[in-house]
């Protein structure tokens, strides 16, 4: 046999063994997660519920899920270990953040008040031209006999351009 027909065979063979390589990392990864689950830490079950670590021997793990709510779980059936900050923010809601110190809201809306009148009071001082003219700006232009005619064109072509009853 030839290299050129074994070829598809070694790539094969070497793919397969870099998935397993890597399915193995995670496992191990996953199960060393487990290993670290103390008393206390929040936990996310391969469910979806969270609890808190009661209890931890070889093969299981004791829950609790509330109060009065102790649950026996196989160690495998935890998906992931949260820390106390993350297990805080989704359970109990409680959002740990450094900035929360400063006062986000003042005391009182006069702060809020005085910015916004001195912005009006600018605002009224100056005027905006957009491009658009007032009647009285245009000259006037008295319509000629030969101004009619082009007039009632326009005024059929916009008939059929706005998509009336007659295009159909």
């Amino acid at each position: 046999m030839s290299l050129v027909t074994l070829l598809p065979f070694i790539v094969l063979i070497g793919a397969m063994f870099l998935m397993t390589r890597s399915a193995k990392k995670k496992q191990q990864q996953a199960a060393d997660m487990r290993n670290q689950m103390q008393p206390g830490s929040g936990v996310r079950t391969i469910g979806g519920m969270y609890a808190t670590v009661k209890e931890v021997s070889d093969d299981t793990v004791l829950l609790d899920a509330g109060p009065g709510v102790d649950l026996l779980f196989a160690k495998n059936s935890i998906g992931a270990v949260l820390t106390d900050d993350e297990y805080n923010r989704i359970v109990h809601g409680i959002e740990h953040d450094l900035k929360s110190d400063a006062d986000v809201v003042p005391d009182d809306a006069s702060s809020l008040t005085e910015s916004d009148a001195a912005a009006d009071a600018a605002a009224d001082d100056k005027h905006v031209d957009l491009g658009k003219k007032d009647a009285a700006d245009e000259p006037a232009v008295e319509p000629t006999a030969d101004a009619a005619p082009a007039e009632a064109k326009a005024d059929e072509q916009a008939k059929k351009s706005d998509g009336g009853s007659e295009a159909k």
